[in-house]
């Protein structure tokens, strides 16, 4: 292989030269047409314009609604609390320890897996099921 037999990965498209004469074929309006909207500068329509006729977004009905009361909940499991460093758990040593990455209404405590530590957990919500998991290895519940 020589210096000048070298070529690129991917053949480069040559560039589209309009308004060039009409023998190059896209000479006058430019491959454009005659008028209209598509013919102007910064002309055509936005997404889902349909010529004036009310919009398909706009015809199919709305279901549902979104609760502006809703609470946000972070679950945390058993498991992630073994990995807990301090015998006192609450959002913020959950937080430091990098157990959960946010938190954003408040912590629920759900009883999956297994807890091997004696833990004061301090969180909004517990299930029926963490809270007789905690307290049966010796630990307490605090409902902030």
């Amino acid at each position: 292989m020589q210096l000048g037999e070298l070529k690129p990965a991917v053949k480069k498209e040559t560039r589209r030269r309009v308004g060039r004469g009409i023998g190059s074929g896209l000479g006058k309006t430019s491959g454009r047409g005659h008028k209209g909207q598509k013919a102007r500068s910064g002309g055509g329509v936005r997404r889902g314009f349909e010529g004036g006729q009310t919009p398909l977004y706009r015809r199919l009905p709305k279901r549902g609604f979104t609760n502006i009361h809703a609470k946000n909940y972070v679950e945390v499991t058993l498991t992630m609390l073994n990995k807990s460093t301090v015998n006192e758990v609450t959002a913020e040593t959950l937080l430091a320890d990098g157990i959960i990455s946010k938190v954003n209404d408040g912590i629920v405590v759900i009883g999956t897996g297994k807890l091997d530590k004696k833990l004061t957990v301090k969180a909004k919500r517990f299930t029926k099921t963490a809270a007789e998991k905690i307290e049966s290895v010796g630990g307490k519940i605090e409902v902030i």
